[in-house]
């Protein structure tokens, strides 16, 4: 990684997890697509690994507003989906990945910018962690299923079940794609370097988040998201 790249990358990810610190979704619509463009190869193991260490955070600090039953069907669905995840990334083309995590994330971006609110049920809990599972296996992206299905509840609830998720899921990612030769050791030294950068943006989102207008925060990212996906897709 050159001193540029890791420079950029150190901005990204700091602002990606002052983001999700404080909003509770945002690090890998960030990241994901900036990775992307700076080195397909980062995609998706340096976004899993990177993101493993604040939802731990955010989900300690936030514990109180756990949503325990949505978590368990989420998680659940999100588990059995994962596999698929691995094929998808078996299939695409290294030179088609770019292409494939900038058509994912502008996907993501639309459908949660356009989708009407609604009260989520167990139907909704189990799609969501199953679209998850495949998303952020294949390309790091997996927050706006879960974004859709808790956008309308407490922004703590949010913040503490989307992050108690995504880890259990990340970590069940890496765990198959180490497994099946998808990724390698060194990728997680990659992650390990910009730990401070993760830290600086989690710790300033503690100063902030209960302040923050959530909504305003989400329109953000999903157009960042939206943004960067479409470089990607221009670029691949």
């Amino acid at each position: 990684m050159t001193a540029p790249t890791l420079a950029v990358l150190a901005l990204t990810v700091a602002v990606a997890a002052f983001v999700q610190g404080s909003s509770g979704l945002g690090f890998a619509l960030i990241v994901a697509p900036v990775a992307g463009i700076l080195d397909p190869h980062l995609v998706p193991v340096f976004v899993l690994a990177s993101m493993i260490p604040l939802n731990l955070y955010v989900a300690w600090r936030e514990r109180a507003s756990l949503d325990l039953r949505g978590a368990g069907w989420i998680t659940g669905a999100r588990l059995a989906a994962t596999p698929a995840g691995l094929a998808v990334l078996w299939m695409v083309p290294e030179r088609g990945l770019g292409m494939f995590v900038g058509v994912s994330t502008v996907l993501a971006a639309v459908v949660s910018l356009a989708a009407p609110a609604f009260t989520p049920g167990r139907a909704a809990y189990v799609g969501a962690g199953a679209v998850t599972g495949l998303t952020e296996t294949a390309t790091g992206v997996g927050g706006p299923p879960l974004a859709l299905v808790y956008q309308h509840r407490p922004p703590a609830e949010l913040r503490s079940t989307v992050a108690a998720c995504f880890l259990v899921g990340e970590v069940a990612s890496l765990a198959l794609l180490f497994g099946t030769g998808k990724a390698q050791p060194t990728e997680l030294g990659q992650a390990a370097l910009l730990l401070p950068a993760i830290a600086a943006g989690a710790w300033l989102s503690r100063l902030v988040h209960h302040r923050l207008d959530a909504r305003r925060m989400r329109l953000f990212v999903l157009v960042f998201a939206l943004v960067s996906g479409l470089v990607l897709m221009l670029g691949a």
